[in-house]
């Protein structure tokens, strides 16, 4: 694609706007890019996911806005295709949503490298690139992760032990993170943890020892609790990543 590619202004190309859903269950939109200096993704997205924003999925990810949903969209993945014939291609690209932007009446502004993965030529890619907006069709699909389980980030400024911020990254499947909670052994009751931003949660004061923690997750199959014994060590550290035995379908 080139680093022209990377650079390359939004054009002024005007296309017909459709919100409408289709009959197999795609929804009709539009979508663009963004430039990066290296076609990735940008580390200091709204989500707070930091470098794994960058690289997820191979840097195939996206900012949103009315499926940014406060946060609660962060991670969720969808399939999106554009719908220009003789340019598309029909598998179209996977992205993750990693970040919070708007566009003209879009509802996705990819990474260049997802942005090229909508046509179906080396050709047509400088044509896309060239429209700079395009109409699209898309659905939410369900997250798939060559790392299967559930890891626990602890934000990098977090400071043990009077304030801990966590993100949650490969959650997998078709699900959403609606609450965290953190078990406080000295009361014997679970505390809830604030959403600050995006996918990241905190709280002031943490508990001591290692963390037992759950967290509600909303899906397909319904919404239901997940517990996490132990999911941050008592010597935890900020910037420290901590895979669980927790997978998510």
């Amino acid at each position: 694609m080139g680093s022209f590619h990377c650079f390359l202004a939004i054009l002024g190309l005007v296309l017909l706007p459709a919100l409408c859903t289709s009959q197999d269950t795609f929804t009709r939109s539009r979508a663009t890019y963004y430039g990066s200096p290296d076609c990735y993704g940008n580390p200091t997205g709204a989500c707070g996911y930091g470098e794994f924003g960058r690289t997820v999925n191979d840097g195939q990810v996206s900012a949103v806005a009315r499926l940014y949903r406060n946060g609660t969209g962060c991670g969720g993945c969808y399939k999106v295709r554009c719908i220009y014939p003789p340019h598309c291609s029909n598998d179209g690209v996977n992205v993750v949503v990693t970040d919070y932007g708007e566009g003209d009446r879009t509802d996705f502004i990819f990474t260049p490298k997802a942005y090229g993965k909508l046509a179906n030529s080396p050709a047509s890619t400088e044509i896309l690139f060239a429209y700079g907006v395009v109409d699209i069709e898309f659905r939410r699909i369900p997250c798939q992760y060559p790392t299967p389980n559930l890891v626990f980030k602890v934000h990098e400024h977090s400071k043990a032990p009077l304030y801990l911020a966590i993100v949650m990254q490969y959650v997998a499947g078709q699900n959403d993170i609606t609450a965290v909670e953190l078990w406080q052994e000295d009361c014997k009751e679970w505390r809830g943890m604030r959403r600050v931003f995006g996918a990241v949660w905190d709280t002031q004061s943490p508990p001591s020892g290692s963390i037992d923690m759950r967290f509600q997750v909303s899906g397909s199959a319904g919404v239901k609790w997940v517990q996490a014994p132990k999911a941050i060590p008592s010597d935890w550290k900020a910037g420290a990543a901590y895979t669980s035995d927790i997978q998510l379908t």
